[in-house]
């Protein structure tokens, strides 16, 4: 690189201003030279620690504003919250799930809505998902009530803790407290996250945890090779080559992402998959780590010292924690099928399973029935959506509608003859993921070409929470599920986006560091995408939020006729 040198002092490279917006790669290129070892296994943080704080409260604190505001309306129940929503409560009240009263249809939402919190009857109800996410809403509910602000507080308060995770992973990762805030400020301005974050449903508390798990996962190996390191200033032995390198056996950070894999799990089965890809991912980074330090034969070396306790670690951990979450279940014998072991003797190996157990067993086979069973592959919904399609926003769902409102009808100022509508739509805001898939690509692309494992961590994370469903498309599914992809899908445009701004700075023979003229045209670039991005947000927001539009003004938001 013509008239740029790296600037050398007792065997480092010293880093000059470019700490504050570190190169994404997490090195410092400067000459052509890659730092010394020990830097490259653990590059230094930037030292704007309060300024990365400051950019990252803001952002959340902004991303809050967006999703607690006027939370409560609409005052109804809002697509499945008639199901969460009265779920949860029946836990928080009895300590499982009961069946409510259904005749004449909506007649327990209409009494609860109108105060009257008596619905529900005497039998168990046979829930298809795990507890977490209910348990989750009910924890709104005991300290709102129950009604709509109550069962909406906690998807907004974790829809809105998910941006602040968000910044800090990606700032850890990237090393950059700008890369960071531009992945939070996209999350924030997403229309599918924001109006998953103000309804009860169970995929933004998914979210949550896998993007925790995924955060935690990220600090585990920056904690890991910080130590190994640390073992660069020991002597070598076995003529120069390590034996081992450093024995991690107990990782806290690890242990923690084992136990958000398990809330994820009991929120919704499908984290399983992300669950198991990461595992493979991490021991992966192990047995780089170790290569890297020059440890004879380490792949098999390191399935033994970190293959293991990774595997006790992440998966028996998130087994051991998603087996709590049905706390609430086994010590209710009310509890659907609770009691289906005392009138089925168990045989075999079965004989040592305490019966609470294999009745938990039966359940979760019975809940797997309904989720692959004749009765819901014959179904039918008319915003059912294939998911080849979710990237690209084929097919949004509507949560929400309020058709031909009349002209004098506060807010519908039409001519006569003319309606309004209300809408709540669960869609993606269009540039973003429209960005976001093209990001994705190039993320492959360079995972595989450069084999930086950033652009690996956003590429597992979202095709673990993509392909999966594929084997399940004759049945309903829906395009809100994809919520747990944006999170990733960000990270992947955030990593992009790092990689147009281009290096911060480059010092010069004379030791003066100045901008280079790639990161001018790259901020330009880049700052032109978020702005547009969040017009395009601002511009769809009616229809997120159930405002009063006049009919031409929705289907101005409508591109494509199959978002109609």
């Amino acid at each position: 690189m013509a008239g740029v040198a790296a600037v050398i002092e007792d065997g480092t490279v010293r880093r000059s201003e470019a700490d504050d917006e570190h190169e994404l790669l997490g090195r410092d290129v400067l000459g052509g030279r890659l730092p010394p070892l020990k830097q490259r296994l653990y590059p230094a943080m930037p030292r704007d620690f309060d300024g990365g704080w400051i950019a990252t409260l803001a952002i959340t604190l902004m991303a809050g504003i967006l999703r607690f505001w006027h939370l409560s309306t609409p005052v109804k129940f809002v697509f499945d919250e008639t199901y969460y929503a009265k779920d949860a409560f029946s836990l928080l009240k009895y300590g499982y799930a009961r069946q409510f009263i259904d005749q004449p249809e909506g007649a327990a939402d209409k009494a609860i809505l109108a105060g009257n919190l008596d619905v529900f009857k005497p039998t168990p109800s046979l829930v298809v998902h795990p507890e977490v996410g209910k348990w989750m809403i009910a924890a709104g509910e005991q300290l709102f009530g129950m009604n709509t602000f109550g069962w909406r507080f906690m998807p907004a308060l974790f829809g809105t803790l998910t941006v602040l995770l968000l910044i800090r992973t990606v700032r850890r990762m990237t090393r950059s407290t700008l890369i960071g805030a531009i992945a939070g400020l996209l999350l924030a301005v997403d229309g599918l996250h924001f109006v998953m974050s103000r309804v009860a449903l169970l995929d933004i508390f998914l979210a949550f945890w896998l993007v925790a798990a995924t955060s935690c996962l990220i600090c585990d190996r920056d904690w890991t090779r910080r130590r190994h390191a640390e073992t660069l200033d020991k002597p070598v032995e076995d003529g120069g080559r390590r034996t081992v390198g450093r024995w991690l056996l107990v990782r806290p950070w690890r242990i923690a992402a084992g136990v958000c894999f398990g809330l994820a799990c009991g929120t919704k089965w499908s984290a399983i998959w992300t669950l198991a890809a990461f595992g493979v991912l991490v021991f992966a980074w192990d047995v780089g780590a170790r290569r890297a330090l020059g440890v004879r034969f380490a792949f098999v070396k390191s399935a033994l010292v970190d293959g293991i306790p990774a595997f006790v670690s992440l998966v028996l951990v998130a087994g051991v924690t998603y087996t709590a979450t049905w706390t609430g279940w086994l010590l209710h014998d009310n509890s659907y099928d609770h009691n289906w072991a005392a009138s089925n003797p168990a045989h075999g190996i079965m004989k040592v399973v305490p019966d609470d157990f294999r009745s938990l067993l039966e359940y979760h086979k019975e809940v797997y029935a309904f989720h692959t069973g004749d009765y819901i592959k014959h179904a039918t919904h008319p915003y059912q959506s294939n998911p080849a399609g979710w990237p690209i926003i084929a097919r949004p769902i509507g949560f929400d509608a309020v058709n031909d409102i009349k002209p004098g009808t506060p807010g519908c100022n039409v001519p006569a003859g003319q309606t309004c509508l209300q809408v709540i739509s669960a869609l993606g805001t269009p540039l973003l993921w429209w960005g976001g898939a093209l990001a994705l690509i190039a993320a492959l692309v360079l995972w595989v070409s450069t084999r930086d494992w950033r652009f690996g961590v956003a590429i597992v994370g979202f095709v673990t929470c993509w392909v999966p469903w594929f084997a399940y498309d004759q049945r309903p599914i829906f395009f809100f599920y994809a919520v747990t992809m944006i999170p990733f899908t960000v990270m992947a445009l955030a990593l992009i986006l790092g990689k147009v701004l281009g290096p911060a700075r480059t010092v010069l023979r004379t030791g003066l560091s100045t901008a280079t003229p790639r990161r001018l045209i790259g901020t330009a670039v880049v700052g032109a995408f978020v702005v547009l991005v969040v017009l395009n947000f601002a511009y769809i927001w009616p229809i997120l939020t159930d405002q009063v539009l006049p009919h031409q003004d929705w289907l101005s938001r409508m591109w494509f006729k199959s978002w109609i």
